[in-house]
């Protein structure tokens, strides 16, 4: 079994390390990372009988434990991850997943990064994952899972980029206030940056854009994730079930990822072209689809679905790691 370490013992990664104990016959758990001895993630990994660390990545390195590390997970912050990943120098042997919006790595969407083919198409810059580089003189892997609102969003722009050329992609990731902790509210500049960028680099469209929306209904609600695509026209049935298709690859591994309507187009005429900065003037066909994420419940609410991605496509990759 590939021994994991997680950092971070907030919602993430408690998530995160319940995920692997109870569905992985992949990974097991290693080491459980904090720096608050009294957090909730910490006492219910050792009640879990997983070993625990309260001294963050550099009492985690001085454990006799970590020679046995196969994979760490990085749930911590953007700040925390760049400081993270600066003291696994030394150790390239090891693995690293990041669940920040830190961007060190090439970005990873299970859903279009194990599709070769898809990845073919869309020139996606990054290296095939058990090589992958994030500098030319090292061979550290540190793959980067982007945003949740990319997690949930992407897989549909490059499913319409497979059949037609996406000008522009734009999200709109509304989650419940309650499922943003701290971590989520400091990184909110990031998400937008890093999502917008991984619109392009993974999902293939010319110009992106993304937005997050913190709901503070009550009772709260389930993430809802609206995407706007533009593209060249295209055979509009052939669009609809490559999205269907998209849907069906991430439910392999989030189940409650699904589409909340059927998917809607608009012709965008020649005559009234839209405007789309640094790109210009653009007609075609715009492409509207609505997606629901509900999370799975092993240790987050239901409701927090926009966490319940993150993990579950971590975990995704994390196992695919050991398996090419």
């Amino acid at each position: 079994m590939i021994k994991a370490a997680i950092i971070g013992s907030g919602n993430i990664g408690t998530d995160l390390m319940i995920k692997i104990m109870r569905t992985s016959d992949v990974l097991g758990m290693g080491c459980f990372v904090g720096i608050d001895p009294e957090s909730d993630g910490l006492a219910r990994a050792k009640r879990m009988g997983v070993e625990i660390c309260a001294t963050g990545i550099d009492g985690l390195i001085e454990m006799p434990i970590w020679k046995e590390i196969d994979i760490v997970f990085d749930a911590t912050s953007a700040k925390a991850h760049v400081y993270n990943f600066g003291k696994m120098k030394d150790f390239p042997e090891k693995k690293m997943v990041d669940l920040t919006p830190a961007a060190i790595g090439p970005y990873v969407v299970p859903a279009v990064s194990f599709d070769k083919d898809l990845r073919s198409k869309l020139n996606l810059d990054f290296d095939t994952f058990a090589n992958a580089n994030t500098q030319p003189d090292n061979k550290r892997v540190n793959l980067n899972m982007v945003t949740c609102g990319g997690q949930a969003t992407i897989p549909i722009i490059a499913a319409v980029s497979r059949i037609a050329k996406v000008h522009y992609g734009e999200i709109v990731a509304s989650i419940a206030s309650k499922s943003a902790g701290p971590g989520t509210r400091a990184n909110i500049d990031e998400f937008t940056e890093t999502t917008s960028e991984a619109i392009e680099k993974v999902g293939g469209a010319t110009k992106g854009k993304a937005i997050i929306i913190l709901n503070p209904a009550e009772p709260p609600l389930v993430m809802r994730d609206t995407v706007f695509t533009l593209s060249e026209q295209g055979d509009r049935e052939t669009i609809r079930q490559s999205i269907h298709d998209m849907v069906a690859e991430v439910q392999k591994y989030v189940p409650g990822y699904t589409l909340h309507q059927e998917v809607q187009f608009d012709d965008i005429s020649e005559d009234e072209p839209a405007f789309i900065e640094g790109v210009g003037h653009k007609s075609g066909l715009k492409t509207t689809v609505l997606l629901q994420v509900v999370g799975a419940g092993h240790y987050l609410p239901e409701y927090a679905g926009n966490l319940d991605i993150m993990t579950s496509a971590a975990l995704a990759v994390g196992e695919k790691l050991f398996q090419v």
